[in-house]
């Protein structure tokens, strides 16, 4: 039985519109505020986010550049600040929270909210959150993945007033930035983000006055029931049923090896979308937990990019629900860790794009890859004024094939699709740090008839620092990026690190925190490329070869995944062609035996790795065998997972 409102708006078609959009071009208006006014290098790479909000709290409008992250989140802060300060609102105040127990994300994500009052009634609110680079605790940038509980992860900053009036509380203010390592960045960023809310403010009243209160705030209700309406219309035409998938984070540090579940199912009735996570696993003994209000943030935006062209508010949650069992990876409560939600969050984005996708195969779309974040702190020699540094950086990577078209290739992660690519010339400005490579990578996109986008490669080197250590929030080391409908996996993971003065580097793996660098330190990662769309013997041999002219696939694992014989003519020329004869042969050496090769004995496997006769793109796309790719051992809990989600999404469509 359909739900949705059958009500239609009150104002009149061309005011709803006129509102509707100027909500939107206020919260996009915050966005520049924060850009031209914000102290840290993060927040001015866009990893921010704003909103406006009605007089409960509910989401009225976000901005075209939001990051994905955010989306489910803010009207769950901004309904904690009323919560906690009704009856005491005045106009001229402004609110901290980053409380991810209380519906937010991680404590890094602070929140500024603002009362919005048309003479003494209030009206709304405007709010506006964004990346602090630290907020204490443990390790610089304040992600320990060692983390079992909050304690480690620094400052959870519950509802407190940082303006009163319209007067700046600087007591209460320099008491959270002195628990930082950056105390100046954050006071600078305070007052950035509070005027971003103070332009929606203007705005709003601005409308307030050209078209009055009761309009103004009318319109703010009517547009959450038009997405309402207009998403639950488009639900109720798709067929009821019941999907499910699940996916992986790499491991809990507490248990050895084998990965951890988040199980998914998907229900379809009427107009109304459920997603259940039961069987997903218990919590984590690290920061790779999901708090319930950034799970919900995940099924949001997982879901909304089904629904490309619809405006984002509150009206699009309201056709959403969720089961998650207290105490699973995506449900942890306090005191438990959940700085790096964003693993199992964009575990969920996926696996729901998995799920769309076989309702929707029009738009369908193999597995992306997974958000990565590098961090180091210490001192700066080159500064005296400024002798601590932050290096916090992120990097683009593959996005996975499509149904007709290739993955996106280089772009920022599923996880935060409004997030900049930070230029490599702004971090060695602000760090001492020199960037010695920066190019696509080379096999990394998973391979299909239609391949997954590109990932790339990163090498950095460390310059006059002293008492420097670093951390690496990753993922997908094991659970590797997966292909569908017959599609092969990416690639592994990983960092290495090669010290000053050595001939070799040293892997790292994807996940470690407080590694002591030094001076000369030469550090290496890839982002892996995404998953591949359908079978890679299906690809046009044309466009294998215009993957190698690109350097986007090797000659060499043309042949290994596509079967493609290549021949170069004149590579300074990108002169190849394609020997047909010799690529039938080959295909029809693959289709016959790729079944056998994907249940090969894994310790065979890891013999081979070990000796140099195969890689780890081997290993993943041909063998299906997790190993430890430091030492080759097998890791047998992994690769029986691991086989298993090969065994789906790949083997079972191989004609």
């Amino acid at each position: 039985m359909n739900t949705f409102p059958q009500t239609e708006q009150s104002l009149d078609p061309v005011t709803f519109e006129v509102l509707k959009n100027s909500f939107i071009t206020a919260v996009d208006q915050m966005a520049e505020q924060m850009l031209r006014t914000c102290y840290s290098f993060v927040i001015y790479n866009r990893d921010f986010s704003n909103a406006l909000h009605d007089a409960d709290g509910n989401s009225v409008a976000q901005g075209n550049y939001d990051i994905a992250v955010h989306v489910g989140t803010l009207h769950n802060t901004c309904k904690e600040v009323i919560r906690v300060f009704e009856g005491e609102m005045a106009p001229g105040d402004v609110y901290a929270i980053n409380d991810p127990y209380a519906g937010g994300t991680h404590f890094s994500d602070v929140r500024l909210v603002r009362p919005i009052f048309d003479e003494d009634k209030l009206i709304g609110f405007s709010q506006s959150n964004g990346h602090w680079s630290d907020l204490g605790g443990s390790v610089p940038g304040s992600f320990d993945v060692s983390a079992r509980d909050m304690f480690r992860e620094g400052m959870r900053i519950t509802p407190v007033r940082l303006f009163r009036g319209g007067t700046f509380c600087s007591d209460v203010a320099n008491l959270i930035a002195a628990q930082t390592r950056d105390p100046a960045s954050i006071i600078g960023d305070i007052h950035s983000q509070a005027q971003a809310t103070q332009v929606a403010e203007r705005e709003l009243l601005r409308l307030v006055r050209k078209y009055g209160r009761q309009q103004v705030t009318q319109g703010m209700q009517e547009v959450q029931d038009y997405v309402e309406r207009a998403v639950r219309r488009r639900v109720a035409e798709l067929p009821d049923g019941t999907w499910e998938t699940v996916d992986y984070i790499d491991r809990d540090p507490a248990t050895g090896e084998g990965m951890i579940p988040i199980r998914i199912k998907m229900t379809i009735k009427g107009d109304q979308i459920h997603y259940d996570f039961t069987g997903s696993h218990s919590t984590i003994a690290s920061m790779y937990n999901s708090a319930p209000g950034a799970t919900f943030s995940a099924v949001v935006a997982g879901t909304k990019t089904f629904f490309p062209d619809l405006p984002l508010n509150s009206g699009f949650y309201r056709m959403i629900s969720v089961t998650a069992p207290k105490n699973s990876v995506v449900s942890a409560e306090w005191p438990v860790a959940v700085t790096g939600f964003l693993m199992p969050f964009e575990k969920i984005m996926n696996a729901i794009f998995e799920m769309w996708s076989k309702i929707m195969p029009e738009r369908a779309i193999a597995c992306a890859f997974n958000l990565e974040y590098l961090l180091a702190g210490g001192r700066d020699a080159r500064k005296p004024e400024k002798p601590i540094f932050m290096f916090y950086e992120w990097l683009p990577g593959g996005w996975g094939g499509r149904n007709g078209k290739d993955g996106a290739d280089v772009t920022t992660a599923c996880f935060g699709t409004g997030l900049m690519s930070q230029p490599n010339e702004g971090n060695e400005r602000v760090n001492p740090t020199r960037t010695t490579e920066f190019q696509i990578l080379r096999d990394s996109a998973g391979p299909g008839k239609w391949r997954g986008g590109v990932g790339l490669q990163k090498t950095s080197v460390l310059l006059e620092a002293e008492s420097a250590v670093m951390s690496y929030i990753c993922d997908r080391e094991r659970a590797v990026v997966w292909g569908v409908d017959g599609g092969l996996p990416s690639m592994p993971h990983g960092l290495t690190i090669r010290r000053a003065g050595d001939e070799n580097a040293k892997w790292l793996g994807s996940v470690f925190s407080d590694y002591p660098v030094f001076s000369g330190d030469e550090f290496a990662r890839p982002t892996a490329g995404g998953g591949g769309f359908g079978d890679p013997l299906e690809r046009d041999p044309e466009k294998v070869k215009e993957d190698v002219i690109d350097d986007y696939v090797s000659i060499a694992r043309a042949k290994a995944d596509y079967g493609v014989v290549i021949r170069e003519i004149d590579a300074d020329l990108c002169a190849y062609e394609v020997d047909l004869a010799a690529t039938e042969a080959a295909r029809a050496e693959i289709r016959a035996g790729r079944r056998d090769w994907a249940r090969t004995d894994p310790e065979i496997v890891s013999q081979k790795y070990r000796a140099g006769e195969i890689d780890a793109l081997d290993a993943v796309r041909r063998y299906a065998v997790i190993l430890d790719w430091e030492t080759g051992a097998v890791l047998p809990k992994t690769t029986a997972q691991f086989r298993e989600s090969f065994e789906a999404r790949s083997v079972a469509h191989w004609g």
